[in-house]
């Protein structure tokens, strides 16, 4: 028997009965879905809470600085040449030491070091070349004095743009035997001055041994 609409004193014709149903269906399927979203919400604010309160937090671990002096020895045997390393102060991280060639062909012995926070400072043997090497390093910068440090003359370079430079302010260079040797970097002058003055010795060898 048909359903008797109080509205209309009247059973419901079947187009009002589908109606009606479809109507009820889409009331339902709304209900569901909004507790469907609720409910979703609640699963990631929880998954945010167990993230933030239970899950262990700490910082990465600082990467261990590198040690020069056993991987310079292999570059000296490899090279069958003396390779310079610079007394360095503890404190200074080393974050990277080995051989890198150009595309000139000039092969040289790098050690990167981390100063603390005062920027960076590179050490560079270039094998077989000379101050044209620097200047070309230093995208031109010709040497604007010199400087003694434990006996040994150094010549300045202070690029004047150091954002065409790599971030390079400042660098000593000098000719150690048929090598030339580069202390450069974005540290001030005076760190730049000390991790030269530790070359002394060992430039001072190379250069009694060049002809």
């Amino acid at each position: 028997m048909a359903r008797v609409v109080a509205e209309l004193g009247r059973p419901e014709t079947p187009e009002e009965t589908a109606a009606r149903k479809a109507e009820s269906s889409a009331r339902y399927r709304s209900s569901q879905t909004f507790r469907n979203l609720i409910a979703a919400l609640l699963v990631t604010v929880g998954m945010v809470v167990v993230m933030v309160f239970v899950v262990p937090r700490g910082e990465l671990p600082e990467r261990a600085s590198i040690d020069p002096a056993p991987i310079a020895e292999q570059v000296a045997e490899t090279y069958q040449r003396p390779v310079l390393v610079p007394a360095a102060p503890q404190e200074w991280r080393v974050n990277a030491a080995s051989v890198s060639s150009e595309s000139a062909g000039t092969s040289t012995w790098d050690i990167v070091y981390a100063p603390g926070e005062q920027g960076f400072l590179r050490f560079s043997q270039a094998f077989d070349a000379e101050e044209t090497w620097a200047r070309g390093e230093l995208r031109g910068t010709a040497p604007a004095d010199e400087i003694d440090l434990g006996g040994v003359r150094w010549q300045v370079f202070e690029p004047r743009d150091p954002a065409q430079t790599g971030n390079i302010s400042y660098a000593l260079g000098t000719q150690a035997g048929p090598d030339y040797v580069l202390v450069y970097g974005s540290t001030p002058a005076e760190l730049t001055e000390q991790l030269a003055a530790t070359l002394a010795t060992q430039i001072t060898d190379l250069q009694e041994e060049r002809p």
